[in-house]
């Protein structure tokens, strides 16, 4: 099969996946990029996932963009990415289509509900999948853990704004400030160790 044919079926499969947003794909990408197709490593797909979060749009349509470009240049990661979006665009114009007031359905409301721990579920076992190529050592888990904790502080802790600290916290916790510092403490790491590649 052609391999530009092959992108896109196989990301608009991940595509029909699409509730619960781009993180209820991760573990149906990691299956289909890893397990089945041998497109990328677990590595990889992790290293895809981190730039995809700091990056402007979803993250699912940013790893299928990277993994496409990565395959077959430019026109892999368009044909990724049209893959990727394509059901939901067809989704979307049908619900607009045919119904009205579609999210104040009872039937739909509960479907949701049951939707969103569906995709808690998966949301962890992706991260439980990932562990070990993403968290290798001690000094990675040491950063894994402090940037946990800043998370959680951003996003359950009401931070007194009207304070100098409670505003550098807050600035410490948004998420593309802790990725920029967790990726440089990944580099002090490494340039701890020795190591020059």
């Amino acid at each position: 099969m052609n391999l530009y044919l092959d992108l896109f079926l196989t990301f608009a499969k991940v595509g029909v996946c699409t509730f619960g947003g781009g993180y209820a794909m991760l573990p149906i990408l990691q299956r289909e990029l890893v397990e089945n197709k041998g497109w990328t490593t677990e590595a990889e797909l992790s290293d895809y996932f981190a730039i995809g979060q700091c990056t402007p749009g979803i993250i699912a349509v940013n790893t299928a963009t990277f993994v496409g470009h990565k395959l077959r240049g430019p026109a892999g990661g368009v044909a990724a990415t049209l893959g990727i979006v394509f059901p939901s665009v067809v989704i979307i114009m049908l619900i607009a289509a045919f119904l009205q007031n579609f999210a104040d359905i009872p039937v739909v409301v509960h479907a949701f509900n049951g939707v969103r721990a569906c995709v808690c579920a998966l949301i962890l076992s992706s991260v439980l999948r990932l562990r070990k190529s993403t968290v290798p050592d001690l000094p990675t888990g040491v950063i894994f853990a402090l940037v946990l904790v800043l998370a959680a502080v951003g996003n359950f802790v009401e931070l007194p704004v009207n304070t100098l600290w409670g505003r550098i916290l807050g600035f410490l916790c948004s998420p593309v400030v802790l990725v920029v510092l967790a990726g440089a403490g990944g580099l002090l790491v490494r340039a701890a160790k020795g190591e020059r590649k």
